[in-house]
């Protein structure tokens, strides 16, 4: 099994996750799994779970089910385990290119912020096509980077007028044909699933101060992560400056509200697909 975490994302810190995004991924769970409409009963998957807030959000709402969430970065895993401890809920180490599951042993399998950073999203679908039962469904989120996702733009595009490999990093990950519904719908069409449906799911960051924003950014975790740990002390501090001074936009310190939307996608297993 591959235990390196997905393309293009670094994640080594499960607790600098949950500080960076995790404490967000907990509010989008929530519009997602109300979009995905889950059957209900039977077992349902996650796949890429990070630190688990999709999958415990679902174990909450279905307790007669069995909930399985899995991801390839193993300090994600271990935080899950240790905080989102429920009776019908369980995390394994496992690659999405790869599951470890028998044909049609889900329901449903589900995926959220995960397929802009696989190497393969065909196959990763595929997987979560094939470990899923007729009639059940398959859906996922992914931000929607360079038209609803206020805090990165406000990083990345600050960062780039600074630095040119800022814009190409932003620009790779803006750019992504996953990041954008109609990507999405082609890609689950391709993998022959019916009744396609793609959906806009919108969440409020809410941060207290400028440091509550930017102190999480440092952790290490994902493309923002790895751009910072690159800068020098001298760049650093001077990106930090900069992008202080969108975070207030003229208005004295204190608490913001950024606005964060989701593309996703929802289809059900066919004959197709057989």
């Amino acid at each position: 099994m591959t235990t390196s975490p997905p393309s293009g994302y670094h994640a080594s810190d499960g607790a600098a996750y949950e500080c960076f995004l995790g404490r967000w991924t907990e509010r989008l769970a929530t519009v997602f799994v109300d979009f995905a409409r889950l059957p209900d009963d039977g077992d349902v998957l996650e796949v890429g779970c990070g630190t688990g807030s999709l999958a415990a959000e679902i174990a909450r709402r279905r307790p007669q089910c069995r909930i399985t969430g899995t991801d390839i970065a193993a300090p994600y895993v271990r935080y899950a385990r240790e905080h989102r401890a429920m009776p019908n809920l369980g995390f394994e180490q496992a690659d999405a290119a790869a599951l470890p599951f028998d044909d049609g042993t889900f329901v449903a399998a589900i995926a959220q912020l995960v397929l802009t950073f696989v190497p393969d999203p065909r196959q990763v679908l595929a997987e979560m096509v094939r470990v899923t039962r007729m009639g059940g469904v398959v859906a996922t989120a992914v931000w929607d980077f360079c038209g609803g996702l206020v805090y990165q733009r406000l990083f990345w595009d600050t960062a780039a007028a600074l630095d040119v490999s800022a814009g190409r990093a932003r620009d790779r990950l803006f750019s992504h044909p996953l990041s954008q519904p109609d990507g999405l719908a082609e890609l689950w069409r391709s993998g022959g699933l019916a009744d396609v449906e793609i959906g806009s799911l919108t969440i409020r960051m809410d941060y207290q101060s400028f440091d509550d924003y930017w102190e999480p950014l440092l952790g290490g975790q994902g493309p923002v992560g790895t751009f910072v740990q690159t800068l020098d002390a001298s760049s650093l501090a001077k990106l930090r400056s900069a992008v202080q001074s969108a975070y207030l936009s003229g208005r004295p310190e204190g608490a913001r509200s950024l606005t964060a939307t989701a593309w996703a996608v929802r289809g059900i297993r066919s004959a197709l697909n057989t």
